[in-house]
């Protein structure tokens, strides 16, 4: 070998040995963080109770009525439910624990008709008993575990808040009375339940590190709604009332400000 290629390789060899080689290291995903404020939306449907009871004696007494002096409404309150919730999370180790709020519309409604009811006096009486869940909201804290880093089991429970109401009407034909009732009221109860919630995978082209679903049941009461009235057919004091339960599932997704 000749001295320039002597000094060819050597240059070689000495540039190769100059490199430094990092052996490459997998890029790992960020852990998911719990902590902080989040606000989101759900969907959901309920199944609710609500029938009002009405109670005259003054009809039991009067020979001329074949309406019943006790009338008790259609108990099955359901229908769809979509709302808004937001709260903050503090994550300990494998716990996270939050304080959550939300406000729900509600479509449930339930009525019932009564009669005819035929009288001595010729008259047909007849009955409506109607009763629904106008809005509802609530404020819990939350208790969770992670099952793993990004999906937490939790229990939750405390206030919940609603726009209840009863009504019923009444007619005898014989001398065209009408009476009834008509009552709305925000009722304060409570609320205990439990879910699941994780975040979403991150998909091609899509970035969805802050959002999570979840899915949820809650019972709720939200109490009694009762009253009086005087029913001028018969010449009696009435009384009605209405206990308003509800139990609710709903699918919800939150955006995490991490």
């Amino acid at each position: 070998m000749n001295l320039k290629k002597q000094l060819l390789l050597g240059a070689a060899i000495g540039a190769l040995a100059a490199v430094s080689v990092t052996p490459a290291t997998a890029q790992m995903p960020p852990v998911f963080n719990w902590t902080g404020f989040y606000v989101g939306g759900n969907v959901g449907y309920s199944w609710g109770h609500g029938a009002p009871t009405y109670n005259e004696p003054a009809i039991a007494g009067n020979i001329f009525s074949t309406l019943p002096a006790t009338l008790t409404g259609a108990n099955n309150l359901d229908g769809a439910i979509g709302g808004i919730q937001f709260g903050y999370n503090w994550q300990v180790g494998n716990w996270v624990y939050g304080l959550e709020a939300d406000i729900q519309a509600a479509d449930e409604r339930a009525a019932r008709d009564f009669g005819p009811f035929f009288g001595g006096k010729g008259g047909v009486f007849s009955a409506t008993l109607d009763s629904n869940i106008q809005w509802f909201g609530t404020v819990r804290p939350r208790v969770g575990w992670l099952v793993t880093p990004t999906t937490m089991v939790y229990a939750t429970g405390g206030l919940a808040y609603g726009s209840v109401h009863a009504s019923g009407s009444f007619t005898d034909t014989s001398c065209s009375c009408m009476w009834g009732f008509d009552k709305r009221s925000t009722n304060v109860g409570y609320a205990a339940g439990g879910g699941v919630e994780g975040s979403f995978p991150n998909w091609s082209n899509w970035n969805l590190r802050n959002w999570t679903w979840k899915v949820e049941y809650l019972y709720l009461d939200l109490g009694t709604l009762s009253g009086s009235g005087f029913d001028t057919d018969f010449s009696g004091t009435y009384t009605y009332s209405a206990r308003f339960t509800d139990n609710i599932l709903r699918f919800g997704v939150n955006y995490n400000f991490h």
